[in-house]
């Protein structure tokens, strides 16, 4: 009989995390999905025919309170926001760098088999970009924590998808990466759009199974 995995995913209410935790649900590889959410999850969200979701409302400024969730071999954090959203630089720093740190430091405590997260194409911790700055010292900080094994960074470019809100600026941005991803080939493949779904199909393959 195969072995069995648990996995635990931060930031399901979001578009790739949401497409991730779908893709699990029917993974044969796992046998319980936990969810770490700022609230409830709406009926009927996830089709769970073998009944391994578990979704626990918390309060992500006590994470650390959580730390026995952190034991399951899979971690994946979906996290992130907007400037916009977020209202501050300050608070976009909090959730893209602080709650996703964190995690990481309580994976390593728990001994996670692996962790992968989403980062950004271009991140880069010297970036004048705040955004593209925020993701490269994230990154850096992930990568030079000794003790926390398989750590995995995905760099999405623009991100396909269905979204809950509707932001205009983007909707913008990926119409025209949309109109020019044909001639986006070679070096430039990198920037075409791509599909959330393919995202969390991506940060399971990069899982150690």
């Amino acid at each position: 009989m195969s072995e069995k995995f648990s996995a635990l995913v931060l930031g399901a209410s979001g578009l790739v995390g949401a497409s991730l935790v779908k893709q699990l649900l029917i993974d044969h590889r796992y046998q319980k999905v936990t969810c770490l959410v700022r609230k409830p999850l709406q009926n009927n969200q996830f089709i769970d025919p073998n009944k391994k979701l578990e979704p626990i409302v918390i309060n992500y400024e006590d994470l650390q309170d959580y730390q026995g969730y952190f034991c399951a071999q899979h971690i994946y954090v979906c996290l992130g926001t907007t400037i916009k959203q977020a209202k501050s630089k300050e608070a976009f720093r909090k959730v893209d760098f602080e709650y996703v740190h964190v995690a990481a430091q309580l994976a390593k405590a728990q001994r996670a088999t692996s962790f992968v997260w989403i980062s950004s194409l271009g991140a880069n911790a010297k970036s004048s970009s705040f955004y593209l700055r925020v993701k490269g010292e994230l990154e850096n900080a992930i990568f030079a924590m000794s003790g926390l094994e398989h750590a995995t960074a995905v760099r999405p470019s623009l991100l396909l998808g269905e979204r809950k809100e509707s932001r205009f600026a983007e909707q913008l941005g990926i119409q025209f990466s949309r109109f020019i991803s044909p001639f986006m080939v070679g070096a430039f493949a990198k920037y075409r759009p791509i599909d959330a779904h393919d995202v969390a199909t991506q940060m399971i393959a990069l899982q150690r199974f």
